[in-house]
């Protein structure tokens, strides 16, 4: 039997129509998650000088719900902070415009053009930031390193989550802070394998070691998680990021700053600075000295 023209019409209108669907889901709704971290990293790029106009970043409102917030939960005025997926550098701006915050912030990202435009936006606080470009599976830092860490509306874009929740509660010192967001809504329906019930994410983070664990509304789309590292231990406080790191190529904590950017005295390595001031530690654009 065949089909009238009308009706290959409406079948192709109908594939056309699921076809877009699926490509919103799969570049929209789920920023590319499900097809690979080159196209999650791609469009993060290829967004990244409208990303603050997309997300309409209020500094009251981040002031507010935000900055002020962690400042009332930290001991210290001056912490050493890991701000993990910082993007164009939202948190770390946001703590540093409190008259307060006397830390030190470590941004880290993989998407490079996020971290320029980050470069921008943070150039006049100097060495109080210090941006890495660099993947969240495995931080470049000693255990315990940290005062606070954060990952703020990320973890539910990255390949795999589990061992980057991980790698935040170990370079959390005991009795840290942590402060993740959770995806909430139904768009959290639509990401199976990323997106995590609130109680489910609670469970893992109490397996990992994290105590008090509170999850709090906080926007539309996401919730506040607050947890902290078991344990007691000193704090770090506003430290020079180069005391925590750890080389990418023997994994000594030994980097010292030269001109043009960080060097290894066990090894040799050497880390280069961009001409933004980005640390490039990711893949091999660090090299061997000798």
């Amino acid at each position: 039997m065949e089909l009238s023209l009308a009706s290959l019409l409406l079948l192709l209108a109908a594939a056309l129509t699921a076809l877009v669907i699926v490509l919103w889901w799969l570049l929209v709704i789920t920023e590319g998650v499900y097809l690979g971290r080159g196209v999650v990293i791609a469009l993060y790029d290829l967004y990244a000088r409208r990303y603050d106009a997309i997300k309409q970043y209020d500094p009251e409102n981040e002031s507010r719900y935000l900055a002020r917030p962690i400042l009332e939960s930290l001991p210290t005025r001056a912490p050493l902070v890991l701000d993990v997926a910082t993007g164009t550098g939202r948190l770390p701006l946001a703590l540093l415009a409190e008259p307060n915050f006397q830390g030190r912030i470590v941004a880290l990202d993989l998407s490079r053009r996020m971290l320029a435009v980050a470069a921008e936006k943070l150039a006049p606080y100097g060495e109080r930031v210090t941006l890495l470009h660099h993947t969240a599976e495995r931080l470049p830092f000693s255990d315990g390193a940290f005062d606070l860490v954060t990952c703020l509306e990320a973890l539910e874009f990255m390949p795999r989550p589990r061992p980057v929740l991980a790698e935040l509660v170990r370079v959390l010192r005991a009795g840290g802070l942590l402060l993740l967001t959770n995806r909430q809504g139904r768009d959290a329906h639509l990401m199976p394998g990323h997106a995590w019930a609130d109680a489910k994410l609670e469970r893992h983070l109490r397996a990992l070691g994290m105590v008090h664990v509170a999850i709090r509304p906080w926007q539309l789309d996401y919730s506040l998680v607050w947890a902290l590292k078991a344990g007691h231990s000193a704090i770090r406080g506003a430290r020079p990021p180069e005391e925590v790191w750890r080389c990418p190529a023997c994994d000594a904590a030994e980097l010292l700053p030269v001109a043009e950017g960080w060097r290894c005295l066990a090894c040799e390595a050497f880390v280069p600075r961009a001409a933004d001031g980005v640390a490039e530690l990711h893949g091999r654009k660090w090299r061997m000295l000798k």
